[in-house]
């Protein structure tokens, strides 16, 4: 056993571990100061603090709406079974219905909690549609961009945090920031080419997500904006962008499941009424 010298300090530890990120930040690398476990963390402190907020966030009981809830489940299964999702093992991947259908909209937390409004899936025609979706949405949290966009925002302070140890405070303020927080175009862009990768093994179309966007382009030019692109920029080539990555991998025609998604609409509560 090699003797232990007290010789190096937590503060030139920390110092050091501020050289690695810097010697890698020169190298154009990204850096994310938080580790999975981080992730799943955030996620958990997100999901409570929605859980607490039924005013904000109407989330339909899983009990009262099995069979809705069976049909997200299965297409997020589905899309974890491709075998594509790096953490597919590692983070939760539960799924929530927010019943709201005034609201065009998903999220996915770090750790992968999935958040679905209604008046999302009542908009879209097709289960491959919503599995585009799905796709680009477990992407963010798959490749982890909250977290990455939190260690730009928060830098060097929370390394240090890090470094000589983080509080239970600090973790539930960063996780209140989430709400805040944009993506940027270039992750915006990798979840879309990333849904086509986790779909593209699956029995689906891997261009949903492509079709999805071609729907929101005709309500944008309709002068009404809906939620999904005020949290996710929309870039006039983003369609081509998904259809050109489907076609690099070999442009294999998928299912579209358009029955089975009638019967996933018939199974929602009733619209409600405005």
């Amino acid at each position: 056993m090699v003797p232990y010298h007290n010789s190096l300090s937590w503060k030139n530890i920390a110092m050091l571990l501020l050289l690695t990120v810097s010697l890698s930040a020169c190298k154009g690398k990204k850096i994310n100061l938080f580790s999975i476990e981080d992730d799943k963390a955030l996620g958990a402190q997100v999901e409570a603090e929605i859980a607490s907020n039924p005013n904000q966030f109407p989330i339909l009981d899983s009990v009262l709406y099995k069979d809705a809830y069976q049909h997200l489940r299965t297409i997020t299964r589905n899309i974890l079974e491709g075998g594509k999702v790096e953490t597919a093992q590692r983070f939760e991947y539960k799924t929530y219905i927010i019943h709201d259908d005034q609201t065009l909209n998903a999220f996915c937390t770090p750790g992968g909690y999935i958040y679905v409004y209604t008046g999302l899936i009542r908009y879209l025609e097709s289960e491959y549609q919503l599995a585009g979706v799905m796709g680009h949405e477990i992407a963010h949290a798959d490749r982890r961009h909250s977290t990455l966009a939190m260690s730009r925002q928060f830098g060097v302070q929370l390394l240090l945090d890090i470094v000589f140890g983080r509080d239970k405070g600090a973790l539930a303020r960063i996780a209140a920031g989430l709400g805040q927080l944009s993506y940027g175009r270039e992750a915006e862009r990798e979840a879309d080419r990333f849904s086509v990768i986790y779909l593209y093994p699956t029995s689906y179309d891997a261009r949903g997500a492509a079709r999805f966007f071609e729907k929101l382009e005709s309500i944008e030019k309709g002068g009404s904006i809906p939620e999904f692109l005020s949290t996710h920029p929309n870039p006039g080539n983003r369609i081509q962008d998904i259809i050109k990555k489907w076609e690099t991998m070999g442009a294999k025609e998928g299912e579209k499941y358009k029955e089975r998604y009638q019967q996933f609409l018939n199974s929602l509560p009733p619209v409600k009424k405005s």
